[in-house]
Order: structure tokens, then C-alpha cells, then sequence
């Protein structure tokens, strides 16, 4: 069974150098994240899935142990290279498309939406002044004339 051990292995150097700073260390806004931990959040936590989540077999049924330790090392590590395979083919094109469409609609919200909205928000006593005129005189009166007119019918049900 693969552990973390034998993930370690794999891992990037980056080549620091004493004058670079600590990639443990906490990251300022502006400094790329760590490669350590690559979801701070725990955003996906639900993807982590193990041999054990995905096939088991009862107590009753087993199949040889040599048979139960390759197919575990060859889940995990078939799980980690098609990733990475997959990741190396996708990971840029979506991460470029996804900063378009996040660049886009952050400019639309600051330069479109905001504005609109504080435009709106500027008008409305104005606006609410003019429209509580109109429920007053128009409105308000009809909807008395209705009731009233409305209020002396009296409905009786009778089921045979």
C-alpha cells in the first residue's frame, strides 16, 4: 500500500537557496501559494479516496494477499499518474480560460454592476417620494372604493 512516504518521493525542488523565503511560511496576498498544501481550505476534501473507499472485501471472501497488495499499489499509483497525465493537459488551458472569465466579470462588476447599483440607491428617495404620491392619490383610493363596495357580499355554501 502506498502512503505518504512514498508520495514525498515524487515531489519538486524547487532549488531554494538561503537568501529565498520558507514555502512553509505563511504567504503574503500577493506571493503564489504553497506547494505543500495545495488546498488550505479544504475545498475538495471530499475527493480524497483511498483503495479501501472503492473495493473491499468481506470477511467471508478474500483473494490472495500478493493479488490484494498489487491491486491496491496499482490503484494508487494508476490514480496518481492519470492525474497527472490529465492535469498536464488541462490544468493550463482551464486555469487560463477560468483567470478570462474571472478578469471579465470582475471588471464588469466594478465598472457596470457597482455603479448601476449606486446610481439606483442614489435615486430611490426620489423615486420612493414619487411612488408613495402615486399609492396615496391613485391607488389607495380605489382599493377603499373596492373593499367597501365588496364588504357587503356575504357567500353562503350549502352541499346537498
Amino acid at each position: 500500500m502506498l502512503t505518504d512516504e512514498h508520495l514525498n518521493e515524487t515531489k519538486i525542488d524547487l532549488g531554494e537557496e538561503q537568501g529565498q523565503p520558507d514555502q512553509n511560511a505563511p504567504a503574503d496576498k500577493g506571493q503564489i501559494t504553497s506547494v505543500e498544501d495545495r488546498d488550505p481550505r479544504g475545498i475538495n476534501a471530499h475527493l480524497k479516496v483511498n483503495f479501501e473507499d472503492v473495493i473491499a472485501e468481506p470477511d467471508s471472501m478474500h483473494s490472495f494477499d500478493k493479488i490484494w497488495i498489487w491491486s491496491d499499489a496499482l490503484f494508487e499509483v494508476s490514480k496518481l499518474w492519470c492525474y497527472r497525465i490529465i492535469s498536464l493537459i488541462f490544468a493550463v488551458p482551464v486555469s487560463l480560460f477560468s483567470g478570462i472569465i474571472f478578469a471579465i466579470l470582475s471588471c464588469l462588476h466594478i465598472w457596470c454592476v457597482m455603479p448601476c447599483i449606486k446610481n439606483c440607491l442614489m435615486n430611490m428617495p426620489s423615486i420612493q417620494a414619487i411612488w408613495g404620491t402615486i399609492v396615496d392619490v391613485v391607488i389607495s383610493p380605489c382599493c377603499e372604493s373596492m373593499g367597501k363596495c365588496f364588504s357587503g357580499i356575504n357567500l353562503h355554501i350549502a352541499r346537498d
